[in-house]
This record gives C-alpha cells, sequence and structure tokens, in this order.
C-alpha cells in the first residue's frame, strides 16, 4: 500500500518538473509581454495536473492540499504567473471537492475537469467592496431552472482563458450582504465585458483583468452549501496555504541565486570569506521560517479537515491568516536580502542572479488578500479568543 503511493507521490513529482521546466524557459516573456503562460498551462493540462486533487472515483488521484502546496512551490521556482495559475485553479477545486460531492451536477462537473483538465477561474472581488470576498453586492436571481447573475468583477485572473468561472454573489434579491452562494458558470453560459485592464508592478502573466459578467446557466450550478460555509472550511485554508506555497517557491529560487553568487565569489577568492557571505546565512534561516511556517499550517488543515466545527472556529482561522501574514512579508524581506548580496547583479535584468521579477512578483504577496483587512479581522477574533500557544497543538 504505502509502496504504490509512494510511486504515486514520484510520478507526480517527475510530471510537475517537465512542467517547471517549461515554465522556467518562458518566465522572462510571461513577465516582460503581461501576457499568459500559454506553455506553462498546455503543459498542465498534458500532464494532467489540473484533475489531481479529485478523488479518483471521480476520475482524479485524490492528492492532498500538502502534495499541492509542493507542487506550487515546485513551479514557483520557475514562473510565479504559472504557479499562481496553478495555485487559483486548485483553491476553486477545493471548494468543488469539499463541499460539491452531495450533488449530482456538481459531482458530474468534478468527472469533467478531471477527463477534459478544464480551468477554473475565480471571480469574488466586485466593484464597491474590493477583496472583501465575504460580501457580495450582486445577487443571483433564480427562476425555475434557470438562474441569471451579473456581477461587476474588477478582477477574474486568468478570466479570458478560464473554461470555467465560480463566482460569489449573494443567495437572492433580498439577502444580506454576507448571505452568499458560490456558483459554476461554464465558458459559453457567461459573456465578459473588459472593465480594467491588468497592468501591474508583479504577476503580470496572470491576467487578472476586471470584467462586467453576465451569465445564465442552470440552477443545479449553485453549490448547495451556503458560501459562509465554503469560504470557512475549505477556501480559508486552502488559499492561504497554496499561495504560500508560490511564494516559498519564488523565495527559494531568490536564494538559490544567491548561493550560487557567493560560490563564485569564493572560487575567485579561495581562503577569504565572500561579501554576501553572512547575509546568505541569514537569509537561510529566513527563508526555513518560511517552510516551517508553511508546514505548520499545512498539519493545522489536515488535522482540522475532519471536523467542520474545528474548521469553522476562530482559532483554526487565526492560525491561517497567521500562514498567510507571515509568508507574505517574510518572503520580502528574504528577497531584499538576495539583492543585496548579488549586488548590480542581480538588480539588472537578464544575468543569472537576476531577482527583479522575483521581487516584483513577491510585492503582490501583502495584496492578496490585504494584510491589512486580515490583520483587523484577526484582531476582531483575538478580542473574544484566546491565542493558542501549545507547542504541540
Amino acid at each position: 500500500m504505502n509502496f504504490s503511493v509512494k510511486i504515486t507521490e514520484e510520478d507526480l513529482s517527475i510530471r510537475v518538473a517537465r512542467v517547471a521546466a517549461i515554465a522556467a524557459k518562458h518566465a522572462d516573456a510571461v513577465d516582460f509581454e503581461g501576457r499568459f503562460p500559454y506553455e506553462a498551462v498546455e503543459a498542465m493540462k498534458t500532464e494532467r495536473l489540473f484533475g489531481i486533487q479529485i478523488a479518483a472515483h471521480f476520475g482524479g488521484e485524490g492528492a492532498t492540499i500538502g502534495r499541492i502546496a509542493e507542487l506550487c512551490s515546485v513551479l514557483g521556482q520557475a514562473c510565479s504567473a504559472a504557479a499562481m495559475v496553478f495555485a487559483m485553479h486548485h483553491i476553486k477545486l477545493c471548494s468543488l471537492v469539499e463541499h460539491g460531492d452531495a450533488s449530482e451536477w456538481h459531482r458530474t462537473f468534478m468527472h469533467r475537469v478531471a477527463a477534459e483538465q478544464l480551468l477554473i477561474a475565480s471571480a469574488t472581488t466586485e466593484g464597491g467592496i474590493g477583496g472583501n470576498l465575504r460580501n457580495s453586492i450582486c445577487a443571483i436571481e433564480v427562476d425555475g431552472p434557470v438562474c441569471r447573475l451579473e456581477k461587476d468583477a474588477t478582477v477574474i485572473s486568468y478570466g479570458s482563458h478560464a473554461d470555467a468561472i465560480m463566482i460569489t454573489s449573494r443567495a437572492h434579491a433580498d439577502a444580506a450582504s454576507s448571505d452568499q452562494v458560490l456558483t459554476v458558470f461554464l465558458s459559453g453560459q457567461y459573456t465578459l465585458e473588459k472593465t480594467h485592464v491588468w497592468n501591474t508592478l508583479g504577476m503580470r502573466g496572470t491576467c487578472s483583468d476586471g470584467f462586467l459578467f453576465k451569465g445564465e446557466a442552470p440552477a443545479a450550478q449553485i453549490l448547495p452549501k451556503p458560501f459562509a460555509e465554503i469560504a470557512a472550511q475549505s477556501m480559508l485554508a486552502s488559499s492561504h496555504l497554496l499561495w504560500s506555497g508560490v511564494w516559498y517557491g519564488i523565495a527559494v529560487d531568490a536564494v538559490a541565486r544567491a548561493q550560487a553568487f557567493v560560490r563564485a565569489a569564493a572560487r575567485k577568492s579561495p581562503g577569504a570569506p565572500p561579501p554576501g557571505a553572512l547575509r546568505l546565512a541569514e537569509v537561510s534561516n529566513l527563508l526555513q521560517m518560511v517552510r516551517s511556517n508553511v508546514v505548520a499550517g499545512l498539519k493545522a488543515y489536515d488535522d482540522a479537515k475532519s471536523d467542520p466545527d474545528r474548521l469553522m472556529s476562530m482559532g483554526f482561522a487565526v492560525a491561517m491568516n497567521n500562514v498567510k501574514i507571515a509568508s507574505s512579508e517574510t518572503i520580502l524581506e528574504i528577497i531584499n536580502h538576495v539583492m543585496l548580496i548579488c549586488g548590480i547583479m542581480g538588480y539588472k535584468n537578464g544575468t543569472p542572479f537576476s531577482v527583479g521579477r522575483h521581487l516584483r512578483d513577491a510585492h503582490s504577496a501583502q495584496l492578496m488578500i490585504s494584510n491589512d483587512r486580515i490583520l483587523g479581522n484577526t484582531s476582531s477574533m483575538l478580542l473574544v479568543h484566546k491565542q493558542d500557544t501549545s507547542l504541540l497543538g
């Protein structure tokens, strides 16, 4: 039994390594041109990576969030944008896998995702509320067997390239802003009118343009559980953990470039400690802190996964929020250190030690979702919840 699991994981590592090699080859062009990472995404489909989280009886491979976070890290070392597309697809897929099993339509859709390697996008941001995903202005209209939705979605990452979009809205016209549902719309069931162009400092290849979304589909495509439960029980953890996997991968590649730079300097001056050696030791420490933070978060999610009440608890939300805050802030410190180690060769584009793209992409981490918003939510919870300080949990 254990042998077959190891073989599966080894096979997955080989497959993602092939994708990473393609992603790395095109990473600078994706960034410079601000274009979608077509080559890497096509390779993901060829290697059948988009369905790996889906259970085997639905045609997938039953990969855990921990395993997917590791793949996000590998891809993050190659191309941040391609890795983020992979991560965001699996964040949405996590909501489907964890909450769609009770619905015949969503079970069939999972089969399709695995068989056809469909790419799923997310539309949770909205004009007037920004990135506050737990509130919506728009409301879905259910008319017998049909549902309709119009949403000013200010950001839909790779929306123009997706095969389906999972979109939040109020449950009905009279619902409170926090009474939300999540609906799957397939390509062909909606139109996208571009309202904002994604011209950014970093993560340019995610092509996260803004759109006016208009969709009509069978009402059966609305997930049966309230979005409040979906967000707390799957989306919160999967977002922070898979994003952190991508960010860790960015930092790993930056540190590898710094290490190569210091080794080259050491070979030129044998017997003398090269400039940057101490900073390399410091940055190794910081990288280990990020890794430990993500690993602890993955374990916390794995431990809580079978207990819906625990997943909905304030303690779990605080823990996941802290994973995101720590990862997103520390990787910037790491890459700044790397820039100082590599000096002008790190600052210049087109050298083996260039980390400008890494630094620009890493700056997005504190904005997805805004760290200030997350800290505000955490501070409110800590007014009534005692901080967990146990080493063993």
